[in-house]
C-alpha cells in the first residue's frame, strides 16, 4: 500500500497544506441529561478509541469542549432553543454569545458546526417564535465571516419529521404549509454556504404508533420488505424512504439543482419502554444501530439519490436518566451511566485503540509497555493524499525505520493507508521527543492515550 519513493520537501509540504473534509465518518449525539454520567475527559478519551469522530452536544458545554480539545474528534455544538430568540435580535448578540461560549475553545477543539435550536419549528413550547430562526442563524453566520470562521465552521438547524406535511409515499412528500416560507429560506441559505440539511429520523416512533401498519424488520433497516413508491422507487427500509420524503420536500421548493446535502442528526432506537412496546429491547436496539453504523460507513445512497452519502449521528451515546418523558426517552443509549453496555455493538477502531477491542470503559492497553503512555497516529477523517504524502516522508526523509510495512511484515496487514501512515507517524514522532508539534503533520495527526498495538504489530515508545 505504501511507497517508499522519496518526495522532495517543499512537495510534501504542498501536499499536507490540502485539506479534505468530505471524508464521512459516524457521529453520535452525546447528551448530558443524567446523574451518573462519566466525566467529559473520560468520555473524550475513550471516543478516541472508536470509529466515531464526530460528537454532536446539545449545548456549549466548557468542560465538554474542554475535553475535546486536541482529540481529532470534530463537535458540533448548539445553541439551546430558548437562547435563539435572543440571539436573533443582533449580529452583537451573536457575537457576544459565540464570544462567550465557542470562540475561546478554538482552534484547539474543533467545532465543524453550529446547529441553532433543535427541531425548533415543531416545539411545543409555546414561548418559542418560529419567526426568529432564520435571523438567529443568519446572525451566527455573519459573526463567523467575521472571524474568518464561515468555511470551516457551518451553521443550520435540526428538524424533526413533523416539519413534513406527509411522509408516505416519499415522492410526493412537501413541507407542512405554514413552514413553506421558513423552509424556503432555510433552504437557499443552506444553499448558499454549503450547510447540511439535519434531520432526526426515528423509525421507531413510527413503528410503534402504527405496530399494525409497519413491518418490524421494515423499520429495523432489514431489507425483507419491499415498499413500491409510485414513481418506482422500491424501499427495503423505511430510514430510506424517510430520507427521500426530505429529498422531495426539498425539490418541491425549488431546490432540486441545488447541492444541499441531507445529515441525519439523531436516529436510533430504545432497549427499553414503560408503555408496554414490546419493539423496545435490547436486541432490537443493537440490531437498528449496528445497521444504522453499517449504512453510514457504506457510503450508500437511496432509491431516489443512489450516489448520495448520508452523514449519521447515532442517537445516543449514553442512556439519560434524567431525561423527561417515558422511560423509552431515557433509554435510547449505547452505555449505561457506569460505562457499561447496554448491548454488545462494535465500535472498535482497530488501528486508534490497542488491538481493535469493542469500546468500553474498563479496557486498558495490553502492550505492557511501561513508562508515558502516548503514541501519535492519523486521524481517522484525514485525506488519503496528505496520508500518502505523510507516511513517504517518514518513512523517507524522516528516517523511520518501516521495514514492519513491508511485506509480511509484522504492520503490513491490514494492507491500509491509514494503519500504515499512523504507524509510520508514530515512529517519527518517538524518534523526534514526543514534543506536540511532531505528532501534527499539517493536521493529520493526533496524540493518543490508547495504544495502538494490535496483534503483532507493536507501536514502539521511546
Amino acid at each position: 500500500m505504501f511507497s517508499l519513493r522519496l518526495l522532495p520537501f517543499t512537495f510534501y509540504l504542498l501536499f499536507t497544506s490540502l485539506f479534505v473534509s468530505n471524508v464521512l465518518s459516524i457521529g453520535i449525539n452525546y447528551g448530558t441529561l443524567g446523574n451518573n454520567l462519566p466525566s467529559p475527559k473520560r468520555v473524550a478519551q475513550l471516543l478516541q478509541s472508536t470509529l466515531i469522530d464526530k460528537v454532536k452536544i446539545y449545548d456549549t458545554n466548557p468542560d465538554i469542549l474542554e475535553a475535546f480539545s486536541n482529540t481529532g474528534i470534530d463537535l458540533i455544538v448548539a445553541v439551546e432553543n430558548e437562547n435563539v430568540t435572543n440571539i436573533s435580535k443582533s449580529a452583537s448578540v451573536a457575537e457576544d454569545w459565540f464570544t462567550k461560549r465557542v470562540s475561546r475553545f478554538l482552534p484547539a477543539t474543533s467545532i465543524v458546526v453550529i446547529v441553532v435550536g433543535n427541531e425548533f419549528l415543531t416545539s411545543d413550547d409555546s414561548q418559542l417564535d418560529p419567526s426568529t430562526l432564520v435571523q438567529a442563524i443568519q446572525n451566527i453566520h455573519s459573526v463567523l465571516i467575521q472571524h474568518g470562521l464561515d468555511r470551516k465552521i457551518k451553521v443550520t438547524t435540526p428538524h424533526s419529521m413533523a416539519v413534513l406535511s406527509s411522509s408516505f409515499p416519499p415522492s410526493t412528500s412537501t413541507f407542512a404549509s405554514n413552514l413553506l416560507s421558513t423552509m424556503t429560506s432555510i433552504l437557499e441559505f443552506l444553499s448558499e454556504t454549503g450547510a447540511p440539511f439535519m434531520i432526526n429520523a426515528y423509525p421507531y416512533f413510527a413503528f410503534r404508533d402504527n405496530p399494525s401498519q409497519v413491518d418490524l424488520e421494515y423499520a429495523l433497516l432489514g431489507n425483507g420488505t419491499a415498499v413500491h413508491d409510485p414513481k418506482g422507487y422500491v424501499y427495503r427500509n423505511m430510514l430510506d424512504a424517510q430520507i427521500d420524503a426530505v429529498r422531495s420536500a426539498i425539490n418541491a421548493l425549488g431546490f432540486g439543482n441545488r447541492t444541499i446535502d441531507i445529515t441525519i442528526s439523531e436516529s436510533g432506537w430504545p432497549s427499553k419502554s414503560d408503555r408496554g412496546d414490546m419493539a423496545a429491547t435490547p436486541n432490537n436496539a443493537k440490531t437498528y444501530n449496528t445497521r444504522l453504523i453499517e449504512r453510514g460507513e457504506s457510503h450508500k445512497g437511496t432509491p431516489m439519490r443512489p450516489k448520495d452519502s448520508i452523514e449519521i449521528f447515532v442517537f445516543a451515546l449514553f442512556n439519560e436518566n434524567q431525561k423527561q418523558g417515558s422511560d423509552s426517552e431515557r433509554n435510547f443509549g449505547i452505555f449505561n451511566g457506569d460505562g457499561s453496555k447496554v448491548y454488545e455493538i462494535e465500535l472498535s477502531c482497530k488501528f486508534c485503540s490497542n488491538d481493535g477491542k469493542k469500546f468500553g470503559f474498563g479496557e486498558k492497553s495490553s502492550s505492557g509497555v511501561k513508562g508515558p503512555s502516548v503514541w501519535c497516529v492519523a486521524k481517522p477523517h484525514a485525506d488519503e493524499k496528505m496520508l500518502q504524502a505523510v507516511l513517504d516522508f517518514c518513512c523517507g526523509a524522516g528516517g523511520v525505520d518501516c521495514k514492519d510495512l513491508v511485506d509480511h511484515g509484522a504492520c503490513f496487514d491490514p494492507n491500509k493507508l491509514h494503519a500504515h501512515a499512523s504507524y509510520a507517524m508514530n515512529g517519527y514522532y518517538q524518534m523526534h521527543g514526543r514534543n506536540y508539534w511532531n505528532c501534527d503533520f499539517k493536521g493529520t495527526g493526533l496524540v493518543t492515550f490508547s495504544d495502538p498495538s494490535y496483534g503483532t504489530c507493536y507501536y514502539p515508545q521511546q
